[in-house]
């Protein structure tokens, strides 16, 4: 309806004709109104997700403070700590057995963030399939397993005067652990995985010792075969035969009822 001035009254006025002004003050629509609830949710699964893998979740935090100390410190600094930190023959010698622990603290021979981001996919998995307790022991058997076999070996060459023996050698890092949990996971994984992914992994550690010869080199091959022995542990197989958390439970297994003969229709 038009009023006496040939004009459109504000209340026949088409919303969707309205001009920029009205267009503002329009109400926010439900994609824009849902992504604070999303962020919010991405947040509480990032929660929920590093409670539960808390072992891995502390262990990141730890490599990641010391990461970042070393990355402040000059090189001085940074080969003093090592140097106090290696878990190598001298130290066992004098009693300091806290650095078989201490030495996991340290990245050592990739980027840090490549170190780090290899422990938080390899643990965080294995503590998710066997919790912490279990995904804990293995890569503590592995990185102070392998650590004392390998210095033992290098003590018996001290001790028998074998060329190219160090008692005060290099000897950090995260890969003892690293390369034992993985070579469980392996073990322990589908059938394809264990015919195929353990084999190539440890022809590639052995490509490795044989072009570096190093005893760095040699340790993850002791690594590798106490990651597998551990996997035969009954302790871990009574965990890992257990469906995974948040998997779909096996079927339960159909019972039949009595059978019943139909009554016979002749007489």
């Amino acid at each position: 309806m038009r009023d006496r001035l040939g004009t459109t009254r504000p209340t026949d006025t088409d919303p969707t004709d309205a001009g920029p002004a009205a267009a503002a003050r329009r109400p926010v629509s439900g994609a824009s109104a849902g992504a604070p609830s999303r962020t919010a949710a991405l947040r509480a699964n990032a929660t929920a997700t590093a409670v539960r893998l808390r072992l891995t979740t502390v262990y990141v935090l730890l490599l990641t403070a010391t990461a970042s100390w070393l990355a402040t410190q000059g090189h001085a600094e940074r080969a003093r700590f090592v140097r106090h930190n290696s878990s190598n023959v001298h130290h066992m010698e004098v009693g300091k057995w806290w650095s078989l622990f201490t030495s996991g603290l340290v990245v050592d021979g990739v980027p840090a963030w490549a170190g780090i981001a290899a422990v938080a996919v390899v643990l965080g998995l294995a503590e998710w399939r066997w919790g912490p307790a279990r995904a804990g022991a293995v890569f503590a058997f592995g990185h102070v397993g392998a650590t004392l076999l390998t210095e033992g070996a290098m003590w018996v060459m001290l001790v028998a005067r074998i060329p190219g023996a160090l008692s005060r050698a290099r000897d950090v890092g995260i890969s003892y652990g690293l390369v034992a949990t993985a070579g469980c996971l392996l073990a322990l994984g589908p059938p394809a995985l264990r015919r195929y992914g353990l084999p190539a992994l440890a022809l590639a550690l052995a490509g490795a010792w044989a072009a570096d010869q190093q005893l760095a080199d040699a340790g993850h091959l002791v690594a590798l075969g106490l990651g597998v022995l551990a996997s035969r542990s009954p302790w871990l197989l009574a965990r890992a035969a257990r469906p995974h958390p948040g998997g779909t439970p096996p079927p339960r297994p159909h019972r039949r009822g009595p059978h019943r003969r139909e009554p016979s229709r002749t007489p």
